[in-house]
C-alpha cells in the first residue's frame, strides 16, 4: 500500500447531485424544484415569519407589557428586624452596611425602613428611605434618622 492506491472506505463518500444538466441525467427540466412559483426561481428568499399568507404569529398575538428601566426597587426592612438586630448585636448605630452584614439587605438594592413591628431600642438608623410611620416610631423611641 502506498499513496497512489489509497481510497476512502466503501460507501463513505457520496457523489454530488448535479441538477439542471439535461434530461438524460434525470435531474434536468425543473432541477428538483417542482413547477413554477417563487420557490422555483433563482434569488427566492422566504420572508422571516411568512406563513403562506396565513396571518403570521407575531400579528395574531396582542402586544402588551412595559418594563420601566428607571424603576427603583427598594429592599424593605421592618422595625421588628431592626429591634432583633439591636438585641442580638447590641448596636446603637444601624446603617446599610450592618444590614448587609446581617443578611437583611444586599448591596444591589437601596434600603427602605418600614414601620411593621415594635421598636424600643434607641437607635441611630441610616438608610436610603423611610416610611413616615417608621421615621416617627424611631424618633418616638429616642433614636434618630439619617437619610442617605
Amino acid at each position: 500500500m502506498d499513496l497512489s492506491n489509497l481510497k476512502p472506505a466503501e460507501g463513505s463518500v457520496k457523489t454530488r447531485k448535479r441538477v439542471g444538466r439535461g434530461a438524460g441525467s434525470g435531474l434536468g427540466g425543473t432541477s428538483t424544484r417542482g413547477h413554477k412559483g417563487a420557490k422555483s426561481r433563482s434569488g427566492y428568499k422566504r420572508k422571516i415569519g411568512f406563513e403562506g399568507g396565513q396571518m403570521p404569529m407575531q400579528r395574531r398575538l396582542p402586544k402588551f407589557g412595559f418594563k420601566n428601566f428607571n424603576k427603583v426597587v427598594f429592599k424593605a426592612v421592618n422595625l421588628s428586624t431592626l429591634q432583633a438586630l439591636a438585641d442580638a448585636s447590641k448596636l446603637e448605630k444601624i446603617g446599610v452596611e450592618e444590614l448587609i452584614a446581617a443578611g437583611f439587605a444586599t448591596a444591589k438594592n437601596p434600603v427602605k425602613i418600614l414601620a411593621k413591628g415594635e421598636l424600643t431600642a434607641k437607635l441611630e438608623v441610616s438608610a436610603n428611605a423611610f416610611s413616615a410611620a417608621a421615621k416617627e416610631a424611631i424618633e418616638k423611641a429616642g433614636g434618630s434618622v439619617i437619610i442617605l
